[in-house]
């Protein structure tokens, strides 16, 4: 996984970006286990503090879950996975949009753009 930050938004909310698309994408494939909070803060080199709260914020979400003795697990449940696919694909056009918005493009512009591209 690629751990680039930004300024723009707080370490974990980026973190969890990153965990989001690396779920959705298929490279943390459906039921894989995780590297330990302090494995995976050494390789984004953040905080475990920081990695810890990522990761109680994707477990909030359900998308990963802990066993006790196990560790922590990508979720098994792929309606989940492909909710989330769709969440983040709307938010993605929508902010496309709004730059494209600002540009001067109307909604049927973009479309014929997007057409003429095909």
């Amino acid at each position: 996984m690629d751990y680039q930050f930004t300024n723009d938004k707080p370490i974990y909310l980026q973190l969890m970006d990153v965990f989001k698309a690396g779920i959705i994408s298929g490279e943390l494939p459906q039921g894989s286990r995780l590297e330990s909070v302090r494995d995976l803060a050494l390789k984004a080199q953040v905080n475990p503090n920081t990695m810890q709260k990522a990761l109680s914020e994707l477990e909030r979400l359900g998308l990963i879950r802990t066993e006790r003795t196990s560790g922590r697990f990508i979720t098994d449940d792929g309606s989940k996975i492909e909710a989330m696919k769709k969440e983040l694909a709307e938010e993605e056009i929508i902010a496309f949009l709004e730059r494209m918005k600002t540009l001067g493009f109307t909604k049927d512009d973009v479309i014929q753009l997007i057409k003429k591209e095909d």
